[in-house]
């Protein structure tokens, strides 16, 4: 699909070159911040960057505003470390040892030990990703635990269990409550240069969220699995057959045929790994295309519906405005 980022986004990248991964931790109990780039290697069209605060012994809060497609991650976490992981925009997947594949998207939370993806490679089947990471060093939350958490007896062991058992993989959707949390925490993180000043502010939006995790009921936990993995690497391949020919009307059975996946399992990890069904994918990925045809080219509206699958205009012009909310012919005027 298009790449259509949030001006925000490119804004908080805007200090990030392009190939490069900007690290910026702002340790506990220091007044400076280091920032350091990775040596790793990206690929050109890719901007990553992440900023950590260390609130407590064993409790750090991390942003991350990706754009890319995959890259390589490395982190050198203990086994001890559960990453609550939250999406604010975009996907993102982990291709995490063992061949497990986690993917999740807007609104979802994800739990894992870090010693899961300490190796592990990043997907971003929608090109961007803007998200948060609380993490958890239960070896030494579990010796003291900050109030009010302490007081309100949070357990530290039992509440990583609740969600990640037998230090499995799991996504599932925030709650109301959660999501309003972190909402107020991005609210305070996009405020940089009030860092200092909001500090205390993010530690107590911490401290809210271990106790609405405490006192969530998780439900819709949803767990990779080895053979699942395997199929994400089949429905990328089915994702670029599709994306490379719009023009094409490539069915379900067709594909299924293709690559060797049925079609239940087809439609089930397309959805997972992006987010929406296969038809309500191409259809915004075909609008899309033609959206920026229309704002950069001279092609009648015809062609340009031809172009990207529709050989009926009026059925164009109807899906157009569906996705746009605007007339393709108003659309084209106003840009």
């Amino acid at each position: 699909m298009e790449k259509e980022f949030d001006a925000g986004l490119l804004d908080r990248l805007s200090d990030v070159p392009a190939g490069k991964y900007l690290t910026i931790c702002r340790p506990l109990g220091c007044s400076e911040e280091r920032r350091e780039f990775s040596d790793l290697h990206y690929d050109c069209s890719t901007k990553l960057k992440t900023v950590t605060y260390e609130l407590y012994p064993g409790i750090s809060l991390s942003f991350h505003c990706y754009i890319g497609d995959r890259f390589p991650c490395r982190h050198a976490h203990g086994a001890s470390v559960l990453s609550v992981d939250h999406c604010r925009r975009g996907r993102i997947g982990w291709e995490m040892k063992g061949g497990l594949s986690l993917y999740f998207g807007s609104g979802d939370l994800s739990f894992h030990y870090t010693d899961k993806c300490s190796e592990s490679e990043i997907a971003l089947p929608l090109g961007y990703y803007e998200g948060s990471t609380l993490s958890l060093n239960t070896a030494l939350l579990c010796r003291s635990l900050p109030s009010p958490a302490c007081e309100a007896g949070v357990n530290i062991h039992t509440l990583c269990d609740k969600f990640c058992k037998e230090r499995e993989s799991v996504s599932m959707p925030a709650d109301r409550w959660s999501e309003q949390i972190f909402s107020d925490i991005y609210d305070l993180a996009e405020e940089e240069n009030q860092a200092a000043a909001n500090l205390p502010l993010l530690k107590l939006k911490c401290q809210e969220l271990l106790l609405a995790l405490d006192r969530a009921e998780p439900s819709c936990l949803h767990s990779p699995d080895p053979h699942y993995s395997r199929q994400t690497e089949i429905i990328r391949n089915v994702h670029d057959t599709l994306t490379a020919h719009p023009e094409q009307r490539i069915t379900i059975e067709e594909l299924s045929r293709q690559y060797l996946i049925n079609t239940a399992a087809l439609k089930r990890v397309f959805k997972d790994v992006y987010g929406m069904p296969v038809a309500a994918y191409m259809k915004q990925f075909r609008i899309k295309k033609a959206a920026q045809m229309l704002r950069t080219g001279d092609a009648s509206i015809a062609d340009v519906a031809r172009s990207v699958g529709y050989e009926s205009q009026s059925k164009f012009t109807a899906a157009f405005k569906d996705v746009m909310k605007i007339l393709p012919t108003d659309y084209r005027r106003q840009y």
